[in-house]
């Protein structure tokens, strides 16, 4: 029987990649489709591994949740999705481990969170606790704008966007890092340029190779361990007090980063979970 299972919600450009991969290392890979696994703690699956490509988090999450309850290994592990999932969730995980990043708070109201930002001092980030791709984020420059986008959050948001997660906000050259870990390696890494303070790819950012230095390594693996994420991406802020980790993403995307660093990344990934698990 088959001993890999990939997990997946839509097949994309990256998910493809990895199952080219798979492919040409001989390993036949078992689709499940989130969207019609029947999920049961009776469940009768057989798997070494399960890798989770879940473009819905929620999707992934509660999948793994009963896979996992069956013994199988998910990789990532319910806990270092849930963690990665939730902005609130990382940041106290990446403080647990004193890991340099930019300043936060959570308020529970928006009268608590005028009184953060204002202590904070303008401009602030505010983000969706549980998001990608930098949408929905928010430079606060003035409490006029605070008071307005606060509003906004609460009153048209789902329950989610009553917790306000701030950031203190870092004023980028021009960029910032992502960075990939496969298996305890910092395997490449990429500049996002833009002239926008939302460096995403997805916003527009254009990626450029990024050499993997010692200090890029090192607090990309350290993060990587803080949120116990096996297969991870980091995203790091250049300052003058030294890298910062901004956020772990656990189902990463690194469709341009291969041609971009010249590493192959899917066949890192693949090499790990077959060295590791089968």
């Amino acid at each position: 029987m088959t001993k890999i299972a990939f997990l997946y919600t839509l097949i994309r450009k990256d998910e493809k990649m990895l199952l080219e991969s798979f492919k040409e290392h001989n390993i036949e890979v078992d689709m499940l489709n989130t969207r019609e696994i029947r999920l049961s703690p009776q469940m009768e699956l057989d798997y070494d591994v399960v890798f989770n490509r879940s473009l819905s988090t929620s999707h992934g999450i509660y999948a793994a949740e009963y896979l996992q309850h069956q013994n199988i290994p998910v990789v990532n592990s319910v806990s270092a999705s849930k963690t990665c999932a939730d902005k609130v969730t990382t940041s106290l995980a990446l403080d647990r481990y004193g890991i340099n990043q930019p300043a936060f708070r959570t308020a529970l109201t928006e009268e608590t969170a005028i009184q953060i930002i204002e202590e904070m001092g303008y401009p602030v980030v505010i983000k969706p606790v549980v998001g990608s791709w930098g949408r929905l984020l928010a430079k606060i420059n003035d409490r006029d704008a605070a008071e307005a986008i606060l509003e906004h959050k609460v009153t048209l948001g789902n329950y989610q966007h009553s917790i306000i997660y701030i950031q203190e906000y870092i004023d980028k050259p021009g960029r910032d890092i992502r960075s990939f870990v496969v298996g305890g390696h910092c395997i490449a890494a990429i500049y996002r340029n833009s002239d926008h303070w939302i460096t995403n790819t997805a916003r527009g950012g254009q990626a450029e190779n990024c050499p993997v230095t010692d200090e890029i390594a090192a607090i990309s693996l350290a993060a990587a361990d803080a949120v116990e994420g096996q297969i991870v991406a980091i995203d790091l802020f250049e300052t003058t007090d030294g890298l910062m980790v901004n956020e772990v993403n656990h189902t990463m995307e690194f469709k341009n980063s291969v041609d971009t660093t010249g590493v192959n990344i899917p066949d890192k990934i693949v090499e790990y979970l077959r060295e590791i698990y089968l």
